[in-house]
């Protein structure tokens, strides 16, 4: 199933339900988001885009970032969303990587490519051309894909060597919706989230449930994490979620104890992608209260291998609860986690050991690279 039609299904049952935001300003209703997302399909199709290519997005958080992306889908074709932070030099190599045939851009991104030679045509989403889309009849209905097709390349931050394109399938990206709406938080139509990291990364992950619930989508202005703007954004929307880094978190204490703001509106931090020190979310949930989530997964097995619920981040009362605030939660409900040896033996409690997980939100194995794939998969 392509993931696309749960836009579709809301639009069609919701159309007027708020969708997307620029600030407080909202720039689309259900309706106009997956029109403007079917308009970017039947564009992209025009142009000869078929069922399975790939269609790279680097772009900072604005709207168009999901209008893109829920139209690459749209069209069957695969996302290739690149973090706006890296050198233009990066995500050309990215791109070309990933063999994409387009790309979508915002303007101050595109000269970054230009200036690193990329081929491919660029889309900017602020041009007379990315406009002229809004003429054309949109796709009447998504793509057939099946859940093992490709729907997102993720490239990994290439520490130990070049990147890697994790292959995410669609089935994937609704296993890891399932997971969070079981053992993660829930999600209503007049909840939001709020796109204050990368769109590229875990938060654009994380639109997928509440695009499944109609809920809304709100970009900063800003562009970019800044503490003042989301605070003033969660107290204006109400039942606000987002997806932060533990350093964010700190951020976000910090600046909320020294200049007076408060949670007011905010729903659910639901923190991941990298170790969160046991002083730091003490001194958050202290200050603001049980609002935290934790969720621990890699791109390989996206936002979905364990949890730990706000819950267990509040409680004080466990007499080992600074082990299970250190610790990063619970298997995930349609995986199954467990310590193995080198062999994949299961290890004793409290041993050392592999993180491996099974289960339909792990992937098929990297993009071209059948040589990181041996070490990674294990035949069951």
């Amino acid at each position: 199933m392509n993931l696309a039609l749960w836009l579709a299904r809301v639009a069609q049952v919701s159309p007027e339900n708020p969708a997307l935001f620029l600030g407080d300003r909202q720039v689309a209703d259900y309706a106009a988001f997956n029109k403007r997302a079917g308009q970017v399909a039947a564009w992209l199709s025009g142009q000869g885009i078929a069922p399975g290519d790939r269609v790279a997005i680097f772009m900072k958080n604005v709207p168009d970032f999901l209008v893109a992306l829920f139209g690459i889908w749209s069209a069957g074709a695969v996302a290739v969303p690149i973090n706006s932070k890296l050198h233009g030099r990066e995500a050309a190599w990215i791109i070309e990587n990933a063999g994409a045939d387009r790309c979508f851009v915002t303007p101050d991104l595109a000269e970054a490519l230009k200036d690193a030679g990329v081929s491919v045509p660029l889309l900017d989403v602020t041009s007379t051309i990315y406009a002229e889309t809004e003429n054309l009849a949109p796709l009447d209905v998504p793509v057939s894909r099946a859940s093992d097709d490709l729907a997102w390349l993720f490239y990994t931050s290439g520490t130990t060597g070049r990147p890697k394109g994790v292959m995410i399938t669609h089935g994937m990206l609704m296993t890891m919706t399932m997971c969070y709406l079981a053992d993660v938080d829930t999600v209503k139509p007049d909840h939001a989230t709020l796109y204050a990291a990368p769109m590229s990364h875990a938060a654009g992950i994380y639109s997928l449930m509440f695009v499944l619930m109609g809920a809304r989508h709100i970009c900063p202005v800003s562009g970019a994490f800044e503490p003042a703007e989301i605070f003033e954004l969660a107290r204006r929307f109400d039942n606000v979620q987002m997806f932060a880094a533990p350093t964010m978190v700190k951020r976000l204490t910090s600046f909320a104890k020294s200049n007076g703001a408060t949670a007011e509106g905010l729903r659910s931090i639901v923190y991941a992608g990298g170790p969160m020190y046991e002083a730091d979310i003490i001194e958050a949930v202290d200050y603001f209260g049980p609002i935290f989530l934790q969720v621990y997964g890699q791109g390989e097995s996206p936002m979905c291998i364990t949890a730990l619920s706000r819950a267990d981040i509040e409680d004080r009362s466990h007499p080992r609860w600074r082990e299970r605030l250190n610790s990063v939660g619970r298997a995930q409900s349609l995986v199954e986690v467990r310590i193995g040896d080198a062999d994949g033996a299961a290890m004793p409690p409290d041993e050392v050991g592999e993180i491996m997980v099974r289960g339909d939100a792990v992937m098929p194995g990297y993009w071209q690279n059948p040589d990181s794939n041996k070490p990674m998969i294990k035949e069951s």
